[in-house]
């Protein structure tokens, strides 16, 4: 019987410390990030059925500043499908902090000529980010006129992206 009642009481000292034992929090996080990026290939098709209707595949670069003062540099490759400049749009992004991280991200859009937005999520990470889970939005994405020698013109704007990485 004494047997029996030590392994009950055995039994309620697990449970109770497994119920008990502090659990690793995951925090999410919401960063805002400013981009400027300029067009480094582009490559595309006319479409004849409708004028100004144009297919292709856009290659941007350029730095990206964090609200938390942190620096990085974003690549983007885009596959968008126009008519005079408004249509939708996809893309994927490689943005990859000073001391070698990186966030990979996938997102869709709409332009509406030199204005875009979009959503997106946070697909991959490396270093510190691996792991990494979230999402990403933008409202306020603009693209200037082209500069004399630009293939198109160079974009800037705010996204904020929310994520959460798992414990250490």
């Amino acid at each position: 019987m004494a047997k029996k009642k030590f392994m009950w009481i055995l039994l309620s000292v697990f449970i109770a410390t497994w119920l008990l034992s502090p659990v690793p929090q995951t925090m999410a996080e919401t960063w805002k990030v400013k981009t400027f990026q300029h067009a480094t290939k582009a490559e595309g098709a006319p479409i004849p059925d409708v004028e100004g209707h144009f297919v292709g595949l856009l290659v941007r670069e350029g730095p990206s500043v964090y609200n938390n003062e942190e620096w990085a540099w974003t690549k983007t490759v885009t596959i968008g499908d126009f008519t005079k400049g408004v249509g939708p749009f996809s893309f994927y992004t490689i943005t990859t902090f000073q001391d070698g991280s990186t966030i990979i991200g996938y997102a869709k859009g709409t332009s509406s000529g030199p204005t875009g937005q979009f959503t997106g999520e946070i697909i991959h990470g490396t270093g510190r980010f691996q792991g990494i889970k979230g999402t990403s939005t933008s409202t306020s994405m603009k693209t200037f006129p082209p500069e004399k020698g630009e293939i198109v013109g160079k974009i800037i704007g705010e996204i904020t992206i929310n994520f959460t990485l798992p414990p250490k």
